[in-house]
C-alpha cells in the first residue's frame, strides 16, 4: 500500500471543501466583483489541493504529465476568465 494514500485523500477532501466554500460564496457575496473574488481564490485553492492529492495517487509518468497540464491549463483560463467577467462587470456599470 502507498503511504502517501492518506495525505492524498486529506488533500481531495480539503480541495472539495475550498470549491463548496467557493460556491457558497458565489451565492452569498453582493456584487460582480466581490463574487468574482471569493470564487477564484476558492477555485483556485481547492483545485491546487485537489489537483496535489491526486498528483499523489499517479501512477505513471504520463498521469502526472496530464496531471500538471490541466492544472496549469485550469490556473491560466481561470485569470483569463476573472479579467474577462470583471472588465465586463465594470463597463457595464459605467454604462449605467
Amino acid at each position: 500500500m502507498n503511504p502517501l494514500l492518506p495525505l492524498s485523500a486529506v488533500l481531495v477532501v480539503l480541495g472539495a471543501f475550498f470549491l463548496a466554500v467557493g460556491a457558497v460564496g458565489l451565492v452569498r457575496f453582493p456584487d460582480v466583483l466581490s463574487r468574482l473574488q471569493g470564487v477564484l481564490k476558492a477555485a483556485s485553492l481547492g483545485t491546487g489541493c485537489l489537483m496535489a492529492g491526486l498528483l499523489l495517487r499517479a501512477h505513471s509518468v504520463f498521469t502526472l504529465l496530464k496531471l500538471l497540464f490541466v492544472w496549469g491549463l485550469f490556473l491560466v483560463c481561470l485569470g483569463y476568465l476573472g479579467q474577462l467577467v470583471g472588465r465586463s462587470a465594470l463597463l457595464a456599470a459605467r454604462r449605467r
